[in-house]
């Protein structure tokens, strides 16, 4: 199957919805699952996207741990492509990214406003 590009600019908004844990390869034993181009433990991430007036939250796997990432955050996501799969019958799309991270908040004059306020 062919993997195909997502242009995440089309989104209004990207928010964690389920924060970062490691992707299990293997029940019965716990074994984490390993990107098989960097050596780094997969995670699955559930992510809202957003675009108007509708939203869906879709399970991505990343390699690494995404830093600082947690439930409700803005988030960007680089390389976000899907996978259509069929496994005995089942089917479904499965998403990938190579990197997602919280959205940096620009600073705004208010805060450091209030700093000066109080002094």
């Amino acid at each position: 199957m062919v993997a195909l590009p997502i242009d995440t600019a089309k989104f209004t908004g990207i928010i964690c919805a389920v924060a970062p844990t490691p992707r299990v390869a293997n029940r019965e034993t716990g074994q984490l699952r390993v990107d098989r181009e960097t050596g780094k433990t997969v995670y699955q991430v559930g992510l809202c996207l957003m675009a108007g007036t509708s939203a869906d939250v879709v399970t991505v796997n990343v390699p690494g741990e995404p830093g600082g990432v947690q439930n409700g955050m803005p988030v960007q996501v680089r390389d976000l492509v899907a996978t259509p799969w069929e496994n005995e019958g089942r089917h479904g799309i499965a998403f990938r990214a190579t990197e997602i991270k919280p959205l940096a908040a620009p600073p705004t004059s208010s805060s450091s406003a209030s700093k000066g306020a109080g002094q």
